[in-house]
């Protein structure tokens, strides 16, 4: 199967008052979990390569090409999406290796400097037709320039989707980057007047601090787009810690392999909570 068009993925979901879950790629064990996963379920996925993996691996064309053949692979639809990428040299090398979608973050910039420089990168991806989602009221706890508290503006969000032409619009709605603790509360309110006055899907950053019944009041709200990525590497971490409890162990297919199992289950698991499905897969 041929990787998938985010826009279409979200209309889908939205329709179906469902969500698409989103989560990120460290390594090829990462994509290959995500994957599987996401068949497991009989779900599409959303498969992130953010632009700190990027800089851990020195470079994007690696992890990219590779996250691009497992996705071409897969027997369920499976987007590649740069996430929260700030370099616009990053979004060119993204548009010139064909990834479906890449999220634009110019959220620390003011509003005016936000709209200006996402609207080029709408430009710049649509004429090679590439999605762009973008953020509007930082998300909290992105490596300290995400501002903790702040709430997206209705109005200014519905202003800002019509002046950049974006397809997607990451919100500021209660959750936070980086969470290890699933406590954050969600203004539940705030997403549905976002849902009712913004054009586009939604999309919840951060939801590693959120607790399933409440990524699944989210959804009911108007939540389109879940990304997920701590909590998976929770898993993912501790299955290895567990096999490397064993001192005589040095094979690294013996804890990476469990590892890349464990979080293709919870992404199984993730997935069924959110609700979206493939045509093949069970009822939402």
């Amino acid at each position: 199967m041929t990787t998938a068009r985010l826009t279409d993925l979200l209309q889908q979901a939205r329709t179906a008052q469902a969500a698409v879950g989103a989560f990120n790629v460290i390594s090829i064990e990462h994509a290959e979990a995500l994957v599987a996963g996401a068949e497991q379920a009989g779900a599409p996925v959303v498969l992130q390569i953010s632009e700190n993996a990027i800089k851990y691996h020195g470079a994007i064309r690696p992890i990219t090409l590779a996250t691009q053949a497992i996705a071409e692979a897969a027997s369920v639809p499976a987007v590649v999406h740069l996430d929260h990428i700030t370099r616009r040299d990053l979004v060119e090398a993204g548009i010139e290796l064909g990834v479906d979608s890449i999220m634009f973050d110019a959220s620390v910039l003011d509003y005016a400097e936000n709209l200006s420089e996402t609207a080029e990168v709408v430009k710049a991806c649509h004429a090679r037709g590439i999605d762009v989602e973008a953020e509007l009221g930082e998300v909290g706890g992105k490596d300290g320039a995400h501002a903790p508290g702040v709430r997206t503006d209705p109005d200014e969000a519905a202003a800002f989707v019509s002046a950049t032409g974006v397809d997607a619009l990451a919100v500021a709605v209660g959750s936070s980057h980086a969470m290890t603790e699933r406590t954050s509360k969600l203004d539940l309110d705030l997403i549905a007047t976002l849902a009712d006055k913004v054009p586009v899907p939604l999309v919840l950053h951060g939801s590693s601090g959120v607790a399933d019944d409440e990524i699944v009041r989210g959804v009911r709200a108007g939540m389109t787009k879940v990304n997920i990525a701590t909590h998976l590497n929770k898993v993912f971490t501790a299955v290895v810690r567990e096999r490397l409890a064993d001192p005589a162990l040095v094979d690294t297919r013996k804890y990476l392999g469990p590892a890349r199992d464990a979080v293709a289950d919870e992404v199984a698991r993730l997935l069924t909570l959110l609700g979206a499905t493939t045509a093949t897969g069970p009822a939402i």
